[in-house]
């Protein structure tokens, strides 16, 4: 499922801090904590301000420079009980992510897709261990810690959305990590390098390595969506790599 070598990037006009595309739609936050989504071809700015966004199977959420949580329902950003510093929208009708301290959460689907506002349940579920970025996928959760070790879990489903399984431990180290909307896995580290995971399949989706994707550049954050690598590059340009 993974695109890990001939990818050929082009450079998209405007500058934003971080980026997350899924189902053809493309939605990022710029240093201003002004939110856009790509629409025919053009950025439009959306209103209100965060500092994360997200958009998958879920629906589109964010977080704000509070670290309040938000979903966009009906046009409207409607705050969501808790604090968060990222969320993933990735999973199959699920949302999760991490706190300050480092703990994990995750929102199983009934309650993901069903939040209106005041009034609606929100049972968040704490995960075991602790992670400073976490992004859900078809295949599972991959996340990495404060020392940058990479992690990934099976066994998640909208009804169970904590997984099954322990944590499996991956070879490698990077700062953040995305699974795209097809499960294919994409990652930068410390210094700034693009890498994609190699051999993920249904049966294997912890995937068998890491291929570095150098014709990105210096990178800061990356989203996958049919067949385009979004990056963001350390000086805030923005990438579309296919």
């Amino acid at each position: 499922v993974s695109f890990c070598s001939g990818l050929q990037c082009r450079e998209v006009a405007g500058q934003l801090r971080q980026i997350d595309v899924s189902a053809g739609q493309v939605f990022g936050t710029d240093t201003a904590d002004a939110i856009f989504t790509l629409y025919g071809g053009t950025w439009t700015q959306l209103p209100g301000a965060l500092k994360h966004v997200t958009v998958g199977p879920s629906g589109i959420w964010g977080i704000n420079s509070a670290n309040a949580i938000f979903k966009l329902v009906d046009a409207n950003w409607v705050q969501v009980p808790g604090q968060l510093k990222q969320i993933d929208a990735g999973g199959v009708q699920f949302v999760a992510g991490v706190n300050t301290a480092d703990n994990i959460f995750c929102l199983g689907q009934e309650a993901t897709v069903g939040y209106k506002g005041p009034g609606s349940p929100f049972p968040w579920q704490g995960l075991q261990g602790a992670l400073k970025y976490y992004s859900c996928g078809p295949l599972g959760c991959w996340g990495v810690n404060a020392t940058e070790d990479i992690f990934v879990r099976m066994g998640v489903t909208p009804q169970q959305c904590q997984g099954t399984g322990d944590w499996q431990q991956v070879d490698g180290k990077l700062s953040m990590i995305e699974v795209g909307s097809e499960g294919s896995v994409y990652g930068v580290n410390a210094a700034g390098d693009v890498y994609c995971r190699d051999g993920i399949t249904s049966s294997n989706p912890a995937g068998t390595g890491w291929t570095q994707l150098s014709e990105c550049g210096k990178s800061k954050h990356v989203s996958f969506d049919l067949g385009h690598l979004w990056v963001i590059t350390q000086d805030n340009r923005i990438q579309d790599c296919s």
